[in-house]
């Protein structure tokens, strides 16, 4: 076997070595909840998805599709925050591009988010993601602007978010609530496995809101 092939292997070894325990760690582990005041439904909804993800975590990008069909299943708001995580070469950028989309529509935005994470194991530095995001505003019909933001407004709203996420007690991505708009029981159940708690805890927080 040739010397790079071996080498190949081994860092796809190291990587899933690495990457397996943070999956099972982001979807199992507990948040200490410390601030819940944003752990609430947006007004007039009874139940709704809150989420603190990062752009370039894997387990976020598994949860991502399994969180939009679950708010299409149920019609219920998906609150979706940003959580940068230090390290990441390209969140920040990402999720401040995602922002800007959000400004020509909230859709298109959110659109961008799930096509970056759908093919996150292809943007693996800021350069891939420049790629990414200019073939996305293209295909959009839409002209990306040499700067997205030059005043940092938009970075200050992601870094806002993270803080936002830090208050409330948010340690690791994905970091996924069910909150509730009054009702019997917690005003907020965390999912902690979303591949299997997170169809049952929506049907636990709407039978709580029953009658709301």
């Amino acid at each position: 076997m040739p010397s790079s092939l071996r080498f190949f292997r081994l860092v796809l070894a190291l990587a899933a070595f690495v990457v397996a325990p943070l999956l099972a760690t982001a979807q199992h582990k507990p948040t200490n909840v410390l601030d819940a005041s944003a752990l609430k439904p947006p007004p007039g909804a009874r139940v709704a998805i809150v989420e603190w993800a990062d752009m370039q975590c894997p387990a976020c990008a598994h949860a991502n599709p399994i969180l939009k069909a679950a708010a299409a299943k149920y019609k219920i708001p998906w609150v979706r925050h940003d959580y940068i995580i230090p390290g990441h070469t390209w969140s920040r950028n990402a999720a401040i591009r995602a922002r800007w989309f959000d400004s020509k529509s909230p859709q298109l935005g959110d659109e961008y988010r799930d096509e970056v994470f759908a093919d996150q194991s292809s943007i693996y530095n800021l350069a891939m993601l420049s790629q990414f995001t200019e073939k996305f505003a293209k295909d959009h019909g839409i002209a990306l602007p040499f700067a997205v933001d030059p005043q940092n407004q938009l970075e200050n709203a992601v870094q806002a978010d993270t803080d936002l996420g830090r208050k409330t007690g948010v340690g690791l991505t994905p970091t996924i609530f069910i909150v509730k708009s009054g009702g019997a029981g917690a005003p907020f159940i965390e999912v902690l496995d979303v591949d299997h708690d997170l169809y049952q805890d929506i049907d636990r927080a709407l039978a709580e809101t029953r009658g709301k």
